[in-house]
This record gives C-alpha cells, sequence and structure tokens, in this order.
C-alpha cells in the first residue's frame, strides 16, 4: 500500500510539472523550475512502477519502467553541456536501454511461446513495440555518439523529445491504463485519449517552434548562448 501510494504521489506531482515545463519557452527560468520537478518525480514514479511490477509478476511493465528512467537520464544528458558529449555515458546509458529492448523482446518471445499466447496480461505486440522504441533511441544514441557532439538545438530537441516520451508513457499509463480503477465513471471515454495526445501534439509544436521558430529563451548572441540550465521537458 505505501508503495503504490508513493507512485500515485510521484505520478500525479510529475503530471503537474510536466504541464508547467512545457507551457515555458525552453531554457528559460521558468522552465528549468518545473523541470527539475518533473524530472525528480518522474524518476521516483517510473522507478517505483517498475519495482512494483517486478513484485507483481509483471515482467513487460517492470521493464518498461527501466526504459522510462533510461529516456528520462539520456534527456537530462541532452541538456547539459558537460554532459551531452561525454562518450563513457553516453555509452553506458546506451547500453541500459539495449538492455530494456533485449528484455521486451524476450518477453515478447515468451508470450508467443507460452500456452496462453501471452505473459501476464500482454500478448507479444506490447513488448515488441517497446522494445523497437526502445531499439530506436539506442539507435539515435549511437548516432550522437559517432558524431561527437550536438548543436544546442539538436540538444534541445533531443532533450525535449525524450522527456516528453516518458511524459506521454506517464500519461497514458493513468489515463488510459487505470480507466477502470482511477477512472472508472469515464471508463471507455474518447476524453480520456486527449492527455496523452495532448502530449504528443505539445511536443512536436516546441519541436518545430525551436527548429523553425524562437523556441529557445536563450539569445544566440550572448556568451551564455550554450548553456542550458538543468532542466527537463
Amino acid at each position: 500500500m505505501i508503495g503504490t501510494a508513493f507512485h500515485i504521489a510521484a505520478g500525479t506531482l510529475a503530471l503537474a510539472a510536466g504541464t508547467g515545463a512545457l507551457i515555458y519557452r525552453k531554457g528559460g527560468r521558468d522552465h528549468a523550475g518545473w523541470g527539475n520537478w518533473f524530472f525528480g518525480s518522474m524518476l521516483a514514479m517510473a522507478g517505483s512502477g517498475g519495482v512494483l511490477a517486478a513484485i507483481n509478476g509483471d515482467p513487460v511493465t517492470a521493464i518498461i519502467g527501466v526504459f522510462t528512467c533510461y529516456l528520462l537520464a539520456t534527456s537530462w544528458t541532452a541538456a547539459q553541456p558537460a554532459y551531452a558529449g561525454n562518450a563513457r555515458i553516453g555509452s553506458g546509458l546506451a547500453v541500459l536501454g539495449l538492455a530494456c529492448a533485449a528484455g521486451e523482446y524476450a518477453c515478447a518471445w515468451a508470450a508467443a511461446n507460452s500456452a496462453s499466447g501471452r505473459i501476464g496480461i500482454y500478448d507479444p505486440t506490447v513488448p515488441i513495440v517497446f522494445g523497437s522504441l526502445a531499439l530506436l533511441a539506442v539507435a539515435l544514441d549511437v548516432n550522437m555518439l559517432l558524431r561527437g557532439a550536438l548543436a544546442l538545438r539538436q540538444r534541445i530537441a533531443r532533450h525535449l523529445w525524450r522527456m516528453c516520451a516518458a511524459f506521454f508513457l506517464a500519461a497514458a499509463s493513468l489515463f488510459l491504463g487505470q480507466q477502470d480503477d482511477v477512472f472508472f465513471f469515464m471508463a471507455g471515454s474518447p476524453v480520456l485519449f486527449l492527455p496523452p495526445f495532448a502530449i504528443l501534439a505539445t511536443m512536436i509544436y516546441w519541436i518545430f517552434r525551436m527548429r523553425y521558430g524562437r523556441g529557445l529563451a536563450i539569445k544566440r548572441r550572448t556568451p551564455s548562448a550554450n548553456i542550458v540550465p538543468p532542466s527537463a521537458a
């Protein structure tokens, strides 16, 4: 009960802080403040969720919890000039992502070869989807390591999509995965799809705004143009 309450509390804080971080221009003080709260609460939520899933014999969800932590870690390092190009840190996180992909594919194989065609409540589709997403993220890690460095806007785009992907997973888990428990009065309603997909729409908006508009609060002509606060998108 205590673990579940902690998980729910951390997830609730993450949803509130993530909404605040998405609203403000990237790189600004307001974004950094909300983002730090979001980063910490998301790590607590994903970590506790993974532990609870492992205890309950749900390896697919447990690995998703680890994968969410991987997305958060790679997003945070992308926003830090001191860590964004660090080959040792980048390689270590890429190995973690690869382990998540391998774990999900192993779950898919186990489900496909089981008598019920499932592993827990999942058929092979869910672990295959998450395993493939992990492989995509790792491939982008390798690309970054080979290039050696990323420009400011490229780092912020990497930071943004990974943090928003983690945010989407949290929102989808709450609004779509917990309909019967949390939103029983709205179970089956298409309204529950709006929060998770609003996050994806906002992510796309900010990526285009930063690439083609003025999405960063940091001015390019100032000496601090290459400094990004330790924040989360």
